[in-house]
């Protein structure tokens, strides 16, 4: 089968598409014909060597989410067949993960009618976060909650499930998914210079809990430039009045030195709610590109830039 690999560790440059064995499923493991496979930051770390002491020896692939036809099941698998359409979250501990044409699933929930492909491989990692991040955030229905950073993918995924909860919420994003957070009711404002008193205005008083879904620890206006100290850490605790009210996904440095909170545990567990959401059109990640495994350096310098404007995804 085609995959993408790489064999050392470095820049995206190192990852090759090869030919290779497909790999076989173990107790409890489906494998599928990949039809698509999500493209995360994760990916580049990986890449880099982060969990290298952790890992089998290289090579290795990346992906991390996919979605697609299972063809094979391992010993012990019930409840899905040869023939369904599933997603979830691929293993990567062996030569090959979900970039390639066929990968192992160690968790996976059938995609809903309606739904494709390429709707479905972009949400695992994305809803799991924002899920996340919201139950260890404790925010209430009725509580007014804002999110910084709604235009990334983890950002809008939590935007759908607070108001979906009866959570209002304020948003700050640019230009390319502001109109479509106001469509399903989130009220929204720009980032940069002047957010906290538009925030506070659009708030009329204080907010209750604020999820920075930043990728680059808040500053999103300027992706190319180091964080100041804390990024927009500051500005959410002042908001919220209360550090241990805020919680980021990404600037977990600024988060220890200044009492935010973070969320790390990785869990797969509501992959079928989430499957249901999709399925009512609830819950969306917005798809921003496709490209085929060979145009993996081209999706890498778009991820890589920190403005993809949506998920990025791999076709088979």
């Amino acid at each position: 089968m085609k995959a993408l690999q790489f064999d050392r560790f470095g820049s995206p440059d190192v990852i090759e598409l090869r030919e290779v064995p497909a790999p076989e499923p173990g107790p409890g493991q489906i494998r599928i014909a990949v039809q698509a496979c999500g493209l995360t930051p994760a990916d580049w770390h990986v890449v880099d060597g982060l969990l290298a002491d952790h890992l089998p020896p290289l090579p290795r692939g990346l992906g991390f989410e996919v979605a697609g036809i299972v063809d094979a099941l391992g010993e012990a698998v019930t409840g899905v067949q040869i023939g369904d359409r599933v997603f979830g979250p691929a293993t990567f501990h062996g030569p090959t993960a979900g970039a390639a044409e066929h990968a192992l699933m160690p968790a996976w929930a059938h995609i809903p009618e309606g739904v494709t492909a390429e709707q479905a491989a972009a949400l695992p990692m994305a809803a799991e976060t924002a899920w996340r991040a919201l139950g260890d955030l404790g925010v209430q229905p009725g509580e007014l909650l804002l999110v910084h950073g709604a235009g990334s993918t983890v950002g809008e995924a939590a935007v759908r499930f607070a108001l979906h909860r009866g959570i209002r919420v304020i948003a700050t994003a640019g230009p390319t998914r502001s109109a479509a957070l106001e469509q399903i009711g989130a009220r929204v404002t720009a980032y940069g210079d002047g957010m906290a008193e538009r925030v506070t205005a659009l708030a009329a008083g204080r907010v209750d809990r604020a999820l920075d879904a930043a990728p680059t620890g808040g500053r999103i206006d300027r992706p190319d430039q180091p964080s100041p100290a804390g990024g927009v850490l500051p500005t959410l605790i002042e908001l919220t009045g209360d550090p241990d009210h805020v919680l980021t996904v990404s600037d977990f440095a600024a988060a220890a030195e200044l009492g935010v909170r973070i969320t790390t545990e990785i869990s797969y567990e509501q992959l079928d709610e989430f499957a249901r959401l999709a399925g009512e059109g609830i819950l969306t990640v917005p798809v921003a590109r496709t490209y085929t495994l060979g145009q993996i350096q081209e999706a890498a310098k778009l991820s890589r830039s920190g403005r993809p404007g949506g998920k990025l995804m791999l076709m088979l």
